[in-house]
Formats: structure tokens, C-alpha cells, sequence
């Protein structure tokens, strides 16, 4: 008698526990959903102001990146500097390996001058801090990058570029590490890229062709979607 009693005092307890658990499943909020979706809604929630975060993924020796630059990013922050921020990422199709020695070698698509020329837009990418004086230093490079140094040189000159340090980077083991970067950067985007140039407006890459075709005007889409046509857009 004593042994049953005991068994339904355990009994009790254990279903008092099981009915306490289920309870708090059920009305215990889920940080870890919710939280991240707030997360998530708030990134996506910019001023109707804010520029553009735009990101060009391109090489050095592409025929289709020099269009691109020359005939559409140009003119387009020329237009309208305040409408958005840039940033390049010279690499494209490239890949990479480490030798026995730990040094990096690349392998890009238009050969090894292309390796060469990305590695120094990598390092101009660094050195430049002015938007408008890094657009046309990468503008006036793209235009004639057959010989990149003389490129560099002859550009660095026109707008008034120090040279040095530049040079510096290029000719050192930190101009591969700054290339490699820019490879881990064009491999992590989703979707993966498949055609160079590819742009992503505030991390997304919406149409490539309609980008690539008028540039300017799916920037003014992006902004308008926040709030007012800017007077630019008009």
C-alpha cells in the first residue's frame, strides 16, 4: 500500500512538470524569430535621403565592366554624386591558390596582365578615399589597361593620385591579400555570380540587365521607394 502511494505521488509530480513545460511552450515569446526579424526590418528601413549603396563587381580587362564604368557609373555619379556611395571589387571570374611558400597566385580570365591590373585597381580601391577622384581614377584606368603600371601612372598624374604608397601595395604581398579579399567578397554573393560586371544596389542585385542598360534610373527607383522622386530623378 505504502509502494502505491508512492508511485502516485511520483506520478503527480512528474504530470505537474510535463503540464508547467507545455504551458510555457506555448506562452513564452520566441526571442530568437522574433528578434531577428525585427533585425532583419530594420536594415531594410533607410532615410528617403540616404544614398544608394552601390557595389561593382568587375575586372580589370573586361570589355563589359569598361562599358559599364565608362558609359553608365560615370555619368550617372557625375548626374547625381548624392544619390549614392560606391565601392569596387576588382576580381570577377578570377580564382586563387596558396603556394608552398604561402604566397598567393591568381588565375583571372583575361590572363595574367588582368591579374596584374586588378591587383593594382585593388590597391588604388584602398588608397582613394574620395568618391569622385576614385571613380575616375577607375574610370581612367579601365579606359587603357593594357599596360596597367603605365595606366596607373599616367591616371595617378591626371588626378593628382600619390603614387607611392600605391606602388608600394601593388609590388608587395598586401596587394595579393587585397585581391584575395575582394575574391572572398565576389564568391560570397547570393545568387552567385554568373556574369561580370555585377552590381548590387544596398546588397541587392535586382535585374543585371536592366542595371547595366540604364544604371541611373534603377537608382532613382531604389530612392523613389523610400519616399519622393529626388529633384535629379525628375
Amino acid at each position: 500500500m505504502f509502494q502505491k502511494r508512492q508511485l502516485r505521488i511520483i506520478y503527480l509530480v512528474i504530470l505537474i512538470i510535463v503540464m508547467v513545460l507545455v504551458y510555457k511552450s506555448f506562452t513564452q515569446r520566441k526571442p530568437d524569430e522574433d528578434d531577428v526579424e525585427q533585425t532583419s526590418s530594420d536594415a531594410m528601413l533607410k532615410p528617403s535621403n540616404a544614398p544608394v549603396n552601390v557595389m561593382v563587381f568587375y575586372e580589370a580587362l573586361c570589355p563589359d565592366s569598361k562599358n559599364f564604368v565608362l558609359h553608365q557609373l560615370q555619368p550617372a555619379y557625375d548626374r547625381a554624386p548624392d544619390l549614392m556611395t560606391i565601392e569596387f571589387v576588382p576580381f570577377g571570374k578570377a580564382s586563387w591558390t596558396t603556394k608552398s611558400d604561402g604566397s598567393l597566385e591568381f588565375e583571372c580570365q583575361h590572363g595574367p596582365i588582368e591579374c596584374e591590373a586588378n591587383t593594382i585597381h585593388a590597391c588604388v580601391v584602398e588608397a582613394v578615399h574620395d568618391t569622385h577622384t576614385m571613380v575616375n581614377m577607375v574610370a581612367c584606368m579601365i579606359k587603357n589597361n593594357i599596360i596597367p603600371r603605365d595606366a596607373f601612372y599616367r591616371c595617378a598624374k591626371e588626378h593628382g593620385v600619390e603614387i607611392e604608397s600605391i606602388q608600394k601595395c601593388y609590388d608587395s604581398p598586401h596587394g595579393a591579400e587585397l585581391l584575395k579579399v575582394h575574391g572572398e567578397a565576389t564568391h560570397a554573393l547570393r545568387p552567385a555570380v554568373t556574369f561580370i560586371p555585377t552590381i548590387t544596389l544596398d546588397g541587392a542585385q535586382y535585374v543585371q540587365k536592366s542595371i547595366l542598360k540604364d544604371f541611373f534610373g534603377n537608382i532613382c527607383q531604389v530612392v523613389a521607394g523610400r519616399g519622393p522622386k529626388p529633384d535629379a530623378c525628375k
